[in-house]
C-alpha cells in the first residue's frame, strides 16, 4: 500500500502541476441522451495566439532541459532528491508571467488542455504499461552474449510496433539488464536498446508510437505506415544491428568471462512468470484501439476543453488493467524483477514540467509563418512552394528530439496540407518524411520519447552508469544515429 500511495502522489503531483485550478462547467443530459455544452466549444476557447509570442517564452522549457542535462552531473545527490522541486520551479517561472501577460482564463485553458488531453492520457498509458510489463519475468540462464543481446533487441524491435515502444521496452529491459549484469561494459547495450526498441521499432503501426496514432486519428489508414515505413525502418534497423553486434562482440571478448557464465551460454532454458500480464497487455492494446475506432459523438466540456467519451473509457480501462495486474501478480515476481515505482515517478514529475513549459513553443510552431519560428516552417518548402521532403524529415526529427514528438508531427502534418487522402497519395513522400522524422529521431535524446527516460532510470537503479543527457548525445546518438539518418534521407527523401 505504501508503494501505491507513493505512485499515486507522484501522478497527482503531475496532474496538479499541469492542471492548475480546474474550472468545470455544468453539463446536462439532452433529450436524446446527448451532452449539452453550456460553454462554447474548442474553437472559441481563450487559447494563446502563438503569433504574438516571442521566443523568450521558451526559456522555461530550455531551463528544464538544461536542468535534466546539468544537475545529474554537477549535483547528482541534490537532483535525485529534489528534481520534482526543480520541475515546479521552471513551471512557475512560466505560469506566473503567463497569467500576467496572457490572462488567467487563457492560462487556465492551456493548463487544462495540456493536462486533460495530453498529460493525463500519456501518464495513464505509461503507468499501465510499466505496471503490467513489470509483472512479467523471464526466467532461466539467459546470459549477455552478443547473440543473445542482439536477439533480445531484435525481438523488442519487432514487438514495439504492435505493443508500443513503451510496452516493448518495459517488457524486455529488465531481462536484458539481468543478462548483462556481470559485464563491465554494458552501457552500449542499453543505448542500442533505446535506439531500436524504445524508438525506431515503433514505426510500423499507429500502436507503435504516439505520432503515428495521431495520424491514424486524423484519417491515415492503419496499415499505411506498415507498407510505407517498412523499408526506411528496415534500413535503420539493419545498420544499427550490424553496428551493435560488432561493438558488443568487441567489448564481450574484452571481458573476463566467469567460468559459470561461459559454461552456460549454450544451455539457456527460458521460462515466463506472470504470464497473465501478457493477456493484460493485449487488453491495453485493445483499449487504445477502441479509442481510435469508436466515436460515440459524446464529450464533456471542462472550461472549453472537450474530453471525449471514448478517451475517458480508454483511460478507465487502462487504470483497471493496472490495478488488476498489481492485485493478481505475485510480489515475488516483482521483487525478482527488481521492480520499483521510482522510474514512473521520475517520468511523471519531469514530464509534467515538460508538458507545461512546452506550451509556448508548440503555440509558436502552430502559428506557422506568423510565429517566431517561421524560418523552420519556411524551410520545409522550396521557392515554388513545393514540399522539401528532406527538410520535412530533418525539421520534424530535430524538433521531435527535444519537443513532444506527437504535437510536432501534427504541426508539420498540417503544414503539409492536413488532408489525409492527399498525403497518402500525391503527398506520400512528405507524410513518410514527417512520420519517419518524428519516430526515428526520438532516439536522439533521453526526452525524445518517454520510454527513453524510463529505460535510463530503470538501468541506473540496477547499477548501470548511464551517460548524462549530453553524454548520451555526444558519445552515442550524434556519431551513430545522425550518419544513419543522413543515409536514410539520401535514399528515401
Amino acid at each position: 500500500m505504501k508503494l501505491i500511495r507513493r505512485i499515486f502522489l507522484s501522478v497527482l503531483f503531475g496532474l496538479l502541476l499541469t492542471s492548475g485550478i480546474i474550472l468545470a462547467d455544468t453539463v446536462g443530459d439532452g433529450p436524446e441522451g446527448e451532452i449539452i455544452h453550456v460553454v462554447a466549444g474548442h474553437h472559441s476557447a481563450p487559447h494563446v495566439d502563438g503569433a504574438h509570442l516571442s521566443i523568450i517564452w521558451a526559456v522555461p522549457f530550455f531551463g528544464i532541459l538544461l536542468s535534466i542535462a546539468v544537475f545529474p552531473l554537477v549535483a547528482p545527490h541534490f537532483w535525485h532528491h529534489h528534481f520534482g522541486k526543480v520541475t515546479v520551479f521552471w513551471a512557475i517561472i512560466l505560469i506566473i508571467p503567463f497569467i500576467k501577460f496572457q490572462g488567467l482564463s487563457v492560462t487556465v485553458y492551456e493548463l487544462l488542455h495540456v493536462s486533460l488531453l495530453e498529460y493525463i492520457p500519456f501518464i495513464i498509458l505509461l503507468l499501465a504499461l510499466f505496471t503490467i510489463s513489470g509483472g512479467v519475468r523471464v526466467t532461466g540462464s539467459l546470459q549477455g552474449s552478443p547473440i543473445v543481446n542482439t536477439g533480445i533487441i531484435l525481438l523488442g524491435t519487432i514487438l514495439a510496433s504492435w505493443m508500443g515502444t513503451t510496452g516493448a521496452a518495459m517488457l524486455l529491459i529488465r531481462p536484458l539488464i539481468r543478462a548483462n549484469k556481470w559485464r563491465k561494459n554494458n552501457v552500449h547495450v542499453i543505448v542500442f536498446f533505446i535506439f531500436l526498441v524504445a524508438n525506431i521499432g515503433g514505426s510500423l503501426t499507429p500502436l507503435g508510437d504516439p505520432p503515428l496514432f495521431l495520424g491514424f486519428l486524423k484519417g491515415i489508414d492503419f496499415f499505411w505506415t506498415t507498407t510505407n515505413m517498412l523499408m526506411p525502418m528496415l534500413t535503420a534497423v539493419a545498420i544499427l544491428l550490424v553496428i551493435f553486434f560488432g561493438l558488443d562482440s568487441y567489448f564481450y571478448w574484452q571481458e573476463q568471462i566467469p567460468p559459470e557464465i561461459s559454461n552456460s551460454i549454450n544451455k539457456v532454458k527460458l521460462g515466463l512468470e506472470g504470464k497473465v500480464n501478457l493477456v493484460l497487455l493485449l487488453g491495453v492494446i485493445g483499449a487504445v484501439l477502441l479509442s481510435g475506432f469508436w466515436h460515440p459523438g459524446i464529450s464533456y466540456n471542462v472550461y472549453h476543453v472537450e474530453v471525449e467519451l471514448q478517451n475517458l473509457v480508454r483511460d478507465v480501462l487502462l487504470l483497471s488493467l493496472t490495478v488488476a495486474s498489481w492485485k493478481i501478480t505475485s510480489m515475488d515476481v516483482r521483487k525478482a524483477n527488481e521492480y520499483s515505482w521510482f522510474p514512473i515517478m521520475e517520468v511523471a514529475k519531469l514530464f509534467a514540467g515538460i508538458f507545461v513549459t512546452i506550451i509556448p513553443a508548440i503555440a509558436i510552431l502552430k502559428a506557422g509563418m506568423d510565429g517566431a519560428l517561421s524560418l523552420i516552417i519556411k524551410s520545409v518548402s522550396d521557392s515554388q512552394g513545393n514540399p522539401d521532403n528532406n527538410m520535412y524529415f530533418w525539421a520534424t526529427g530535430v524538433l521531435s528530439s527535444f519537443l513532444d514528438n506527437a504535437p510536432t508531427y501534427l504541426v508539420f502534418f498540417n503544414t503539409a496540407g492536413g488532408d489525409p487522402v492527399s498525403l497518402m497519395t500525391t503527398g506520400q513522400q512528405t507524410l513518410l518524411a514527417i512520420s519517419a522524422g518524428a519516430v526515428f529521431m526520438g532516439a536522439n535524446t533521453y526526452i525524445g520519447n518517454a520510454p527513453n527516460f524510463m529505460v535510463k532510470s530503470i538501468s541506473e537503479e540496477a547499477g548501470i552508469n548511464m551517460p548524462s543527457f549530453f553524454g548520451y548525445m555526444i558519445k552515442y546518438s550524434i556519431p551513430i544515429l545522425i550518419p544513419i539518418f543522413i543515409i536514410i534521407s539520401l535514399i528515401y527523401f
